[in-house]
């Protein structure tokens, strides 16, 4: 369990990030939230506050595969089919959010797999 300094911690630095990084129709922000056991991702466009495209662990199309996968490559599979979504919907250019969290580990698989998707950030 987070202790609440860490909690605090991390929407501190989110708040830092989210001043500076906005989205917007023609290159929205790839938001990333991470719990203890999945990991979420979303196109947001912050113009008219809209999430475009949004990829979890819970589909079902990487659901299927978790249990023969390890946490980081259930990122990289999320962040793919992330990519895939957007490209049906004609995005390409992204503007990465990490959430506070550190571009390390789960978080970096994510967008790796999202730039292997076909995203550009």
């Amino acid at each position: 369990m987070k202790t609440l300094k860490t909690q605090v911690r991390r929407l501190r630095r989110q708040r830092r990030v989210r001043a500076k990084v906005l989205g917007t129709t023609a290159r929205p922000r790839l938001n990333v939230f991470r719990s203890a056991r999945h990991i979420f991702a979303q196109l947001i466009d912050d113009s008219i506050g809209h999430t475009l495209v949004a990829a979890s662990t819970l589909d079902t199309d990487v659901r299927v595969k978790a249990k023969e996968l390890k946490k980081r490559d259930e990122a990289k599979a999320v962040g793919k089919l992330l990519a895939q979504r957007a490209g049906e919907k004609g995005l390409k250019q992204v503007v990465f959010d990490r959430g506070g969290f550190q571009y390390h580990g789960r978080v970096k698989s994510l967008a790796d797999g999202a730039r292997e998707g076909g995203l550009e950030f």
